[in-house]
């Protein structure tokens, strides 16, 4: 909104003008993000201990973790609320690329807080059935990509490959499997990631970080053509977006760090997981984000190794399945699993970002 006031202020206040470029929105964006999650950080997280809305610690996990059972849950509705403002603010709202991605945080997100609220009125860590909750995931994914496959995206059915320049495979109509698949599995992926304070926020900061630079390059018709990318009339406003994701995570980080005063819950990690795939659909690198996302991926597949191997054959391939578990069960205290975590997320995002030159 923020836009358009300052886009007529500029007939006569002429520095208002730099208000314009993509940039300083973007810097704007993230900082107006972060300055509402730290300002309104704590009168949350003292609603929230007013409501007893603890965590339910499962007791099947780490015995270390049952010191946290009570601490404040559903904080993600604070990164939520702070994305959006920001959004709001400082992005083009006409802009359909923002309009999808607010919508896939928003709908993801409610999907997250009926599973918090079940689990708040069960008093356990049993929340929305499996089941009606990926039902819920694929109702909501398929309305997008089938919005995306049908109207909106250009090259939809173009599945790029990193590393590779000017190749793409063109897959047609499974395009909607692979953005469904994307979509879908990046919220669960970052849902399992997020078992420990802080593991699964700065991997989505660094990862939305990577993204807004996809974003911007991606909407400029130069620099996608130097770089062999596709370009995507319009893409570059999701640079806001994506800016606004890691202000409000930071920001949140502040409270949800080492010992966390609260968590973010499944309103944060499913909502801010499928906003992260959306984005990576929209500018068409799914492959770049499944290299920058690495963690995520570690997680779920040991998980699903996990699983598989015990109902085949009984026995277990880690300690303890997410992979964090694992960790700390070899005897790595929580803050060395987040931080070395964070340390590979690093290098997975760098490595994404060389696929921009390294072809």
């Amino acid at each position: 909104m923020l836009v358009w006031l300052f886009g007529y202020l500029s007939h006569y206040i002429h520095f208002l003008r730099v208000f314009q470029y993509l940039t300083v929105r973007s810097i704007a964006s993230a900082l107006t993000a972060l300055v509402l999650s730290l300002w309104l950080g704590p009168s949350l997280i003292k609603k929230l201990k007013s409501l007893q809305v603890g965590q339910n610690v499962r007791e099947l996990g780490p015995e270390s973790h049952m010191v946290k059972n009570g601490t404040p849950t559903m904080g993600g509705l604070l990164i939520v609320f702070s994305i959006s403002i920001s959004v709001l603010m400082w992005a083009n709202i006409t802009s359909l690329h923002i309009l999808v991605a607010l919508f896939v945080l928003l709908a993801f997100s409610l999907i997250g807080f009926i599973d918090d609220y079940t689990k708040v009125i069960k008093k356990s860590s049993d929340g929305l059935s499996a089941r009606w909750k990926l039902a819920l995931q694929v109702i909501f994914a398929l309305l997008v990509v089938v919005y995306l496959y049908h109207v909106h995206l250009p090259d939809s059915t173009k599945l790029f490959i990193p590393f590779v320049k000017g190749y793409y495979l063109d897959i047609g109509s499974m395009f909607i499997v692979l953005a469904l698949f994307v979509i879908v599995g990046s919220s669960n992926a970052v849902n399992l990631t997020d078992g420990l304070d802080g593991l699964a926020l700065m991997p989505i900061v660094l990862v939305a970080m990577g993204l807004a630079l996809f974003c911007y390059l991606s909407g400029n018709s130069v620099f996608s053509r130097y770089l062999y990318i596709p370009f995507l009339r319009g893409a570059g406003e999701m640079t806001v977006f994506c800016s606004s994701i890691a202000g409000s995570g930071l920001g949140f980080l502040w409270y949800n760090t080492y010992p966390a005063d609260v968590f973010m819950g499944d309103i944060g990690s499913l909502g801010l997981g499928a906003t992260l795939g959306v984005i990576a659909v929209m500018v068409r690198q799914e492959l770049v984000f499944f290299i920058m996302g690495g963690v995520f991926v570690a997680e779920t597949i040991s998980v699903i190794l996990q699983v598989a191997s015990f109902k085949l054959t009984g026995r277990r391939v880690f300690r303890m399945a997410p992979l964090h578990h694992h960790f700390e069960l070899k005897g790595w205290s929580e803050p060395k699993v987040i931080v070395r975590f964070w340390i590979i997320t690093v290098i997975l995002v760098l490595l994404g970002l060389a696929t921009l030159k390294l072809r």
